[in-house]
């Protein structure tokens, strides 16, 4: 505009020269416009940059929607997260719907606080990958319409969809993997933000291979890498540490790799992941993991939002998306 001002539609109009009322009708695909004066709106927008008013639209409507939903993931930046990030855009875009996200970093607190921000803000829908054990502080917004969907683990005490991996099935496949390569000290690392599940698994994938747990080979509830680095150091310090090990989640993977390289561990130790991430199969030896289809878990977990959005009204349930061992080298190492 050159006066430091948003365009409103009074200067679409002006600069169309139309009314107000059919500046409102196009902006509206609304119909009795002719193609001509069509045309002269749409240029008249482009030129001036002008953005309809979403709130204006919302009050005019009479109604709560508002074309936007919250996305409440642990870390935006996470190869994992991105990647549902992306797809829910996708579903979202091809809707007319903006997607507001922000990262948990596994903090409950925060989490609270972040689904409270998006509720104020009169999002249409969330999609959230809890953090804490309790998700019931949402049970008011779920009765009152707002569509509710989780990702990655099933809320506590709150009764909406959730998509998850099989995350205890993947995690007893690399457990059993390892052991079938002869490891039977197999140790455990996760953190705040790995599902309870993979715990549950790998302790299944123990019995299953007849191993006798050890308590002392269980690390969980890291709260970041550094952690978790120094963690992976104090196993090897011990006069029995492990010769293999398995990873909950994906960024634990890489810290735990830096930690076997920088001891000069990384041929002699051997690690399955659970997550994959780019350059897994560019290091040596490759990392072998558990994959788990993000993009798949993110289009369902949109898809379902937005039936539930429209009026589905079925019982919630919980969608399960399968995991894939993918061998590269790492947890084919034998015990030394």
């Amino acid at each position: 505009m050159g006066d430091g001002r948003r365009p409103t539609m009074r200067d679409v109009a002006a600069r169309a020269g139309v009314s107000l009322k059919t500046v409102s009708r196009v902006v509206n695909d609304e119909a009795g416009v002719s193609p001509a004066l069509i045309g002269r709106v749409r240029q008249a927008v482009d030129e001036l940059g002008f953005h309809p008013n979403v709130g204006a639209r919302v009050l005019r409507r009479g109604d709560t929607r508002t074309a936007s939903i919250g996305l409440l993931l642990d870390d935006v930046a996470d190869p994992f997260c991105a990647t549902v990030l992306r797809a829910v855009q996708d579903v979202a875009v091809a809707r007319g719907v903006v997607v507001l996200s922000a990262s948990v970093d596994g903090d409950a607190g925060r989490e609270r606080a972040l689904a409270a921000a998006f509720s104020a803000r009169r999002t249409d829908g969330l999609i959230l990958v809890p953090a804490a054990d309790d998700q019931s502080y949402l049970g008011s917004e779920v009765a009152s319409g707002t569509a509710v969907v989780c990702v990655g683990r099933v809320p506590g005490r709150l009764d909406v969809d959730a998509v998850v991996a099989t995350d205890a099935a993947g995690a007893a496949s690399a457990v059993r993997h390892l052991a079938a390569a002869g490891h039977t000290r197999i140790a455990f690392l996760g953190d705040r933000a790995a599902p309870s599940a993979r715990l549950a698994g790998y302790r299944a994938g123990l019995e299953a291979a007849g191993i006798v747990p050890d308590p002392a080979l269980v690390v969980g509830g890291l709260p970041d890498a550094g952690h978790a680095e120094r963690a992976v150091s104090a196993l090897f310090r011990t006069a029995t540490p492990p010769t293999a090990l398995f990873t909950a989640r994906d960024a634990v993977t890489v810290t735990a790799l830096r930690a076997l390289h920088r001891l000069g561990l990384q041929r002699l130790v051997a690690l399955v992941g659970f997550g994959d991430f780019d350059t897994a199969d560019l290091l040596s030896p490759g990392v072998t993991v558990v994959a788990q289809d993000a993009r798949r878990i993110g289009t369902r977990a949109a898809d379902l939002l937005f039936a539930r959005m429209t009026g589905h009204a079925g019982p919630p349930a919980i969608y399960p998306v399968p995991t894939v061992l993918v061998p590269r080298g790492s947890g084919e190492l034998s015990p030394r």
